[in-house]
């Protein structure tokens, strides 16, 4: 085998020295290695496998404690995603989630939102699910069913599976509640 043969799911190389992830994506697997240059466009990653690789590269929160390690702007991005569902996920929660949302019959784009942003209700999954109502109106045997109670099943999945995002501080909460008095008052 060549390494020209090696290919990701979506049918584009991969360097052999990176470990494929959920969706056909690669990322390094050890330190010796993290600096060895990706290929573009090999595929997608959640912010969790940002997030990871980050870590890994040594990010902190304080922009002065990683000088040298890491950018500038990957400190910032990382600071970003402690904000957001991948802080609390887990390379297992997310495979569990890819496996049981199979019946659900979501596009990899589908799933790579979901696990992203932890839809928690309804309008939130509809929102983020490309024609999620057609989606969802027909059973993993292809049969008719109730769109409303199959969101509702996966959101159940969603819920179980994916841990819950971190709680928003305190001035987040307040800066949304200014940005939405703004907007009834308008």
């Amino acid at each position: 085998m060549k390494i020209s043969d090696l290919t990701c799911a979506s049918g584009v190389a991969v360097d052999p020295w990176v470990q494929p992830g959920f969706l056909g994506f690669s990322i390094p697997y050890d330190d010796q290695r993290a600096n060895l240059l990706q290929k573009a466009n090999a595929g997608v990653l959640t912010n969790f496998e940002v997030l990871d690789f980050l870590q890994s590269r040594g990010a902190k929160i304080d922009p002065m404690g990683c000088l040298g390690a890491v950018a500038a702007s990957e400190c910032k991005v990382y600071e970003y995603l402690l904000k957001t569902p991948a802080c609390n996920q887990t390379r297992e929660s997310i495979f569990e989630f890819v496996k049981r949302s199979e019946g659900f019959r979501l596009a990899e784009a589908d799933k790579l939102n979901v696990i992203n942003w932890r839809p928690s209700s309804a309008a939130d999954a509809y929102a983020m699910i490309e024609e999620c109502g057609k989606r969802f109106s027909r059973d993993e045997r292809g049969e008719a069913c109730d769109e409303d109670v199959r969101v509702l099943e996966f959101l159940d999945i969603v819920k179980e599976v994916l841990p819950p995002p971190p709680p928003k501080a305190e001035a987040d909460v307040e800066a949304e509640a200014e940005v939405e008095a703004k907007i009834t008052q308008e």
